[in-house]
């Protein structure tokens, strides 16, 4: 129950929006091995004002992956990271240097889907 949150701070329009979420999608699955069906996105367009240092970034953007802990490789969130950020770049011209893309691991225990966490979820050794 892998979620994304992709959060921009100009609007890119709905078709983008939408391709965005689709692909963010794509990526936890094909690189990070999660299951689609489980994967929720939201993009969403924040008014207000981004800086980075003392720099008004007209055009910015954030990227972040949640996924349980100890569940991928550094190289497969490294590829991720690389994936991601390509993404934002072709589907939000024009982005500010400072882009980023976070894959953020959480403890089994403490995420969940369905009312059970995922350390739930996971098989118990035969005793």
């Amino acid at each position: 129950m892998p979620f994304v949150r992709i959060t921009l701070n100009a609007d890119p329009g709905r078709a983008a929006r939408e391709r965005l979420a689709r692909r963010a999608t794509s990526l936890m699955a094909d690189l990070l091995g999660k299951r689609a069906d489980l994967t929720s996105v939201l993009v969403e367009v924040v008014k207000g004002t981004w800086s980075v240092g003392d720099a008004i970034a007209p055009r910015a953007a954030h990227i972040e992956a949640l996924v349980t802990t100890d569940t991928n490789t550094a190289a497969e969130k490294a590829r991720f990271v690389e994936a991601a950020m390509a993404l934002l770049e072709r589907e939000v011209p024009g982005l500010y240097p400072a882009t980023y893309a976070v894959v953020r691991e959480v403890p089994a225990s403490d995420w969940g889907w369905g009312g059970l966490t995922q350390e739930a979820r996971r098989p118990r050794a035969a005793a």
